[in-house]
């Protein structure tokens, strides 16, 4: 008998646990400790902070965020302006010109990079455009840094 309570007990408590954690939202990517160095990681895997230049368009490299002036780098998130370089690609690529455009860059969501213990990268990039911009381009763009 006794065996049985505790085994019934064990149950509601075992079901009490699982409707807890699937009732709670997802946990988020832990922080960063205070004093961790973040980067931002370039298209041949090399960390940089407050980089100079920086490629978005790796495959191609027609588009590159120069002339970057950071305000903030922290942990959390890091702040410059800048000129971001599109080609137009017109005719085509190969034949296209590059078009400056002001720009203030938003680096954010710092995770653990993986294979790297104890490095930290941001893994979102968020432009806004201060004035003109390139065609079919929103105000704002927000994109997923590789990493």
């Amino acid at each position: 008998m006794r065996a049985h309570r505790t085994t019934a007990a064990l149950m509601v408590c075992a079901g009490a646990a699982l409707a807890t954690a699937t009732a709670a939202p997802a946990s988020a990517a832990p922080d960063p400790p205070p004093r961790a160095r973040v980067a931002v990681v370039d298209c041949t895997g090399n960390t940089q902070v407050r980089p100079g230049e920086f490629m978005l368009a790796c495959g191609d490299g027609n588009n590159v965020l120069t002339s970057l002036r950071w305000s903030r780098w922290q942990p959390q998130a890091a702040l410059a302006e800048g000129t971001d370089m599109v080609n137009d690609c017109k005719p085509y690529c190969a034949a296209g010109h590059f078009h400056g455009y002001a720009v203030h860059v938003r680096l954010a969501h710092p995770q653990q990079r993986t294979g790297h213990p104890g490095q930290w990268h941001f893994t979102q990039v968020t432009l806004t455009y201060s004035g003109s911009r390139p065609a079919d381009t929103p105000a704002v763009v927000t994109s997923r840094l590789w990493g």
